[in-house]
């Protein structure tokens, strides 16, 4: 059929594989970024990679990947350590690092007027994907569904009172620095294909719609990835057939979602 003819390119192919592991992802990962209030957080991580590449530049590391998830981790961990202990509120912290961060990696890798080789990471091209990279997303995947299976509970617990998740002999601070450490790993491992700019929009808004139609957690979830899988799936198909970027036709979709899924809540006083 006409409709499925995008599938005949390998290219087309991976990138299908690829959206229908990250966009599960996000689903799963958003709902608890928009619960416990973080999107600054993954914002911040986003721009963070910037300097990850720039730290992986000035130290001749030839595959930047590798020092963009290393920073990444040790900028997670210590956003959380510092949003416990300072009297600032989490968001004005965080958006300190995140702009600290994105200035020195764009001083760094703007040196000499090289920013442009690096430019296109901003946006991501999720048609760029290939098998190798894909058997990462897929590891990641694999970690996540363990993570959420043995961790969603707790998780649950320590968002919604943290004195009384150390009542019950919960390890608070290692819940939550796994919790950051995996969403780093996520957002550094999708950011080539999906892009700075865009990042943070594809793990909030499936997770802010599916918050609007929502009576429970178990809806919360499912309808979090519907929505997530859906606008990934629809984007790679429409950005294929109307010529345009496949990561900013994702975002458009789901902000499209995101409004309509509003409205119907309003309208249903949900």
């Amino acid at each position: 059929m006409a409709i499925f003819s995008w599938l005949q390119y390998d290219f087309m192919k991976y990138a299908f594989l690829a959206v229908l592991v990250i966009t599960p992802l996000f689903g799963l990962m958003g709902t608890m970024i928009v619960n416990r209030k973080m999107a600054f957080f993954s914002d911040a991580l986003g721009h963070s990679a910037l300097t990850g590449i720039a730290v992986g530049v000035v130290l001749g590391i030839e595959d930047t990947s590798l020092s963009m998830c290393v920073f990444a981790i040790a900028f997670a961990l210590l956003l959380n350590q510092i949003s416990s202990k300072v009297a600032a509120s989490t968001d004005t912290v965080i958006s300190v690092f995140s702009s600290c961060s994105i200035a020195l990696g764009l001083a760094i890798l703007s040196k000499g007027g090289n920013f442009s080789k690096y430019s296109s990471i901003l946006v991501g091209d999720i048609l760029s994907i290939t098998p190798a990279e894909l058997l990462y997303l897929v590891f990641i995947f694999v970690v996540t569904l363990l993570f959420w299976l043995f961790g969603l509970n707790k998780l649950l617990a320590v968002s919604l009172n943290r004195t009384l998740a150390r009542s019950r002999h919960i390890p608070v601070s290692l819940i939550e620095n796994s919790f950051a450490v995996l969403t780093a790993l996520i957002v550094m491992v999708s950011i080539k294909w999906v892009g700075i700019l865009l990042i943070n929009a594809l793990l909030i808004l499936p997770a802010a719609a599916s918050r609007s139609l929502s009576w429970n957690m178990r809806e919360y979830h499912f309808f979090s990835i519907l929505f997530s899988v859906f606008s990934g799936v629809m984007g790679l198909i429409v950005s294929y057939y109307v010529n345009v970027a496949t990561g900013p036709t994702i975002v458009v979709i789901a902000s499209a979602i995101y409004f309509m899924a509003y409205l119907w809540g309003r309208k249903n006083n949900l």
